[in-house]
C-alpha cells in the first residue's frame, strides 16, 4: 500500500514543484485529467482543467518566483491531501491589489482526488486573508485613536 501511496503523493508533488513552483504547463496537461473538477475554484474562475491552467498562470505572473513549500501530505484512498505553503514577490495583479514589489507567503491545505495517475478533483483553502494583510489591502485591525 505505501508504494501505491508514494505513487499517488508523487503526482501531486510534481504538480506543486514543477508546475505551480516551475512554470511547466506541458506537464500541467499531462497530470490534470480532461474532466477534471474543482470544487472550489478561486472567484471570478471556472471549476474546470481550464480554470485551473488560468488560476496557476495568473499566479506565476503576479508572483514570477513563485514557489510552494510542502510541509506534509496524508494519502486517504485516492485523495491526497497536501499543507503547504507558497511564496514570492508581489510582481503583478493579485486579487485586485496592484503590485508593491513585497515578499509574501501564505499557507494552503488541498485534497486532489487521482485517477489512472491524473489529477481529476480538487477541494482547497488558501489564506488569502493572510496573503491580503501583506499587502496592506485590508483595514488595519487597530483601534481608532480619538483625535483631540
Amino acid at each position: 500500500m505505501s508504494d501505491q501511496y508514494d505513487a499517488l503523493k508523487s503526482i501531486v508533488r510534481r504538480n506543486t514543484l514543477e508546475v505551480q513552483s516551475g512554470g511547466n504547463f506541458e506537464l500541467f496537461d499531462e497530470l490534470f485529467a480532461d474532466d477534471f473538477l474543482d470544487h472550489t475554484p478561486q472567484p471570478g474562475g471556472t471549476p474546470d482543467k481550464e480554470g485551473a491552467r488560468r488560476l496557476y498562470h495568473a499566479l506565476r505572473e503576479a508572483f514570477p518566483d513563485f514557489h510552494a513549500e510542502i510541509h506534509w501530505q496524508a494519502v486517504d484512498g485516492d485523495i491526497v491531501t497536501t499543507f503547504k505553503t507558497y511564496h514570492g514577490t508581489h510582481r503583478g495583479v493579485v486579487l485586485g491589489v496592484e503590485p508593491t514589489g513585497r515578499r509574501i507567503k501564505f499557507e494552503t491545505v488541498d485534497a486532489m482526488r487521482i485517477r489512472n495517475g491524473q489529477i481529476v478533483e480538487h477541494w482547497g483553502v488558501a489564506n488569502l486573508y493572510y496573503l491580503l494583510q501583506q499587502l496592506d489591502a485590508l483595514p488595519s485591525s487597530a483601534p481608532k485613536v480619538p483625535e483631540h
